[in-house]
């Protein structure tokens, strides 16, 4: 997904206990959703450069050099990852219903995130030549993360007929529903060991907020406003809500011994468009701000030697809008 945040100013950020050196990777525009590579040296991410019209994806080391897009320019991308071979990656496109830009969420549906139906997951080389489509149910496939362990895929589609967690192995093949909650689940990430995964979560829960969610599904949307963290072992079993804030906390990822999780929250303002980091034990318990830029800060990733952590950020943004990706060493 792109980045939540409609007006955020950053503001000099307060000292942490977790991060230092922080160092802008990218300059301008819409900068979303940076991961690392297996061998820590490259990022991909999605980003709106012109040419393109909206989001596509690209590959960088690790130093911000070397910024290319790998996607083939059509379509709008979302959720890139690298395989476990550092050669491969995936990513969700929509190019392959239209070559077009999907058209953005009506506002007067309220803030709402799109979950295209023309989205599917594809395999490509790390130069972007695409080898495979991995999903090719009707509706929305994407949200995917790699657990570099197990070779497994864990990711969002509505090949239910709702927004469900899903694995699969990194060639496509023995695909397993793993969440049936009514409601939508998504934006998973496996711990390190491949035992547990981690998402966000929004289940209706009484008349009036089932309807307005199958409403809003109906028409190829879901608001992102009110998500809890999830957690469950990797089959799905064991599942169990680990925030209870009413607010939008959302894209977690596990610290490199899978006792924690890192994850980006409104929890000090339900209603508002800032972000920070925070970092909870996998209980629900002992929770930390690791942030705090005043602004919109989310996606974190920790990178495999556990030395630094990517992020993106509107801190020290030129222009409205803009949000960029940032690295810090992690401790």
């Amino acid at each position: 997904m792109s980045a939540l945040c409609g007006v955020c100013f950053a503001q000099t950020p307060a000292p942490s206990a977790h991060i230092s050196n922080i160092k802008q990777l990218t300059f301008g525009g819409q900068n979303a959703e940076a991961y690392w590579s297996p061998d820590g040296k490259r990022l991909i991410f999605q980003a709106t450069r012109k040419p393109a019209e909206c989001d596509q994806m690209y590959i960088m080391n690790a130093d911000g050099s070397d910024q290319h897009m790998v996607s083939n320019g059509k379509g709008r991308t979302t959720c890139g990852f690298f395989l476990p071979d550092g050669k491969h990656i995936i990513y969700a496109s929509t190019h392959g219903a239209d070559a077009a830009c999907p058209k953005p969420p009506d506002r007067s549906k309220g803030y709402a995130w799109g979950v295209f139906p023309g989205y599917d997951i594809y395999l490509a080389t790390d130069d972007g030549k695409i080898l495979k489509t991995l999903t090719d149910t009707p509706g929305y496939d994407a949200e995917a993360t790699v657990n570099y362990k197990t070779k497994r895929i864990v990711y969002t589609s509505m090949a239910s007929g709702d927004l469900d967690l899903w694995t699969m192995n990194i060639d496509g093949s023995n695909k397993k529903q793993v969440t049936k909650d009514i409601g939508y689940d998504g934006g998973a990430d496996f711990s390190p060991d491949g035992k547990l995964i981690a998402w966000r979560g929004n289940h209706p829960s009484t008349p009036e907020t089932m309807a307005r969610y199958k409403e809003l599904l109906a028409e190829h949307l879901v608001t992102p406003m009110k998500m809890e963290l999830m957690i469950a072992d990797s089959d799905g079993k064991n599942p169990r809500q680990i925030t209870n804030y009413g607010c939008a906390s959302f894209a977690p990822a596990f610290t490199n011994d899978g006792k924690k999780i890192v994850f980006a929250s409104n929890k000090h303002n339900c209603d508002g468009r800032k972000f920070e980091l925070f970092m909870i034990n996998v209980d629900g318990s002992g929770l930390e701000q690791i942030t705090d830029f005043g602004g919109f800060t989310s996606f974190a990733d920790i990178s495999p030697d556990g030395k630094k952590l990517v992020f993106v950020s509107d801190y020290q943004a030129k222009e409205r809008y803009e949000f960029n990706v940032f690295t810090a060493d992690w401790k």
